[in-house]
Formats: structure tokens, C-alpha cells, sequence
């Protein structure tokens, strides 16, 4: 039975400096440092790669967990940058919150957002999209009503 998400992966060509700026910027913490050289065919079915080689950092923020990865073997392409949303895999992952204009204030110092934060007619919520040094995608969101289904209110956010 599936009981939620555990984490979001995502490839990075510094893994020090993208766990820095989650940690220093998002408040996760790294809770697992690992990585694999190459030879270890069972890492290599998991993955889909041969002779694959990788650092990996677990981040955790709350009840979301990021998992890093610094590919040696083969070395990962860089995302285009400004790569549009609309292209196809994932699009980004959401940080739900309270506050969002302090947020947003803060965060644009140390990373690009697309708009201010944006209500739209008749929502009750409010986000906008900024990216990471990679040009990764990350949501920011502020629920206004906690009867919404978007709501985290009820639901335990880990500790």
C-alpha cells in the first residue's frame, strides 16, 4: 500500500554546493552520505546505467526528504538553462509554507523566482517558482484555507 512520498532525487554537477544551499537557505540537514564506485552491478539494474559511479547526500526538511546525487560515471548533462516547465519529467517539487512574502523576500536573495508570490481568482493559496543553482524548479506555497484539500493542516509533518 502506497502511504506517500519519501523523497524527490536530483542530479547536481556540485553536490557540496547544492546540499550548502538547501541546508543554509531551506533549513534541511543532511541525514545520509553514501555513493557507490563502479563494479556494483546490482546499484548499476537500480539505476539503469553501466559501470555507474555516484556520490549521494539524503537531505531532510520536516516530512520531505531530497536526495543528491554527483554522477563520476558517467557525468550527467547540465539542465538547459531556463528549462520551461512545460518540458516533459518533472516539472519541480513544492516547499509548503506559511508566509510566503517573507519567504520570497528572503530567498531572492540567494536564487531567481519567475514572479512574486501570485495569487490566482478564486484560489485559496498562493505561489510562485524559483530555481535552484541547478535550474531546478521549486515551489513555494502558502494555503489561505485550511478546509482546502491542498491543506497539510491536518496531516502530521514529521519531526
Amino acid at each position: 500500500m502506497i502511504q506517500g512520498v519519501h523523497h524527490v532525487a536530483v542530479s547536481t554537477r556540485d553536490i557540496e554546493a547544492l546540499a550548502k544551499f538547501y541546508v543554509n537557505n531551506f533549513g534541511f540537514e543532511v541525514v545520509l552520505e553514501s555513493g557507490w564506485e563502479q563494479g556494483n552491478p546490482e546499484t548499476d539494474a537500480i539505476v539503469g546505467l553501466k559501470n555507474s559511479a555516484a556520490q549521494m547526500k539524503m537531505i531532510r526538511a520536516g516530512n520531505m526528504y531530497i536526495e543528491l546525487f554527483q554522477y563520476s560515471n558517467p557525468v550527467g548533462k547540465p539542465v538547459p538553462e531556463n528549462r520551461p516547465a512545460a518540458d516533459h519529467g518533472y516539472t519541480h517539487f513544492c516547499l509548503y509554507l506559511t508566509d510566503i512574502d517573507a519567504e520570497y523576500a528572503r530567498l531572492s536573495k540567494v536564487m531567481t523566482f519567475h514572479s512574486p508570490p501570485v495569487q490566482r481568482t478564486g484560489r485559496p493559496y498562493r505561489a510562485t517558482y524559483g530555481r535552484d543553482p541547478e535550474g531546478n524548479i521549486i515551489e513555494l506555497l502558502e494555503v489561505l484555507d485550511h478546509a482546502h484539500p491542498f491543506s497539510l493542516k491536518n496531516v502530521a509533518l514529521g519531526s
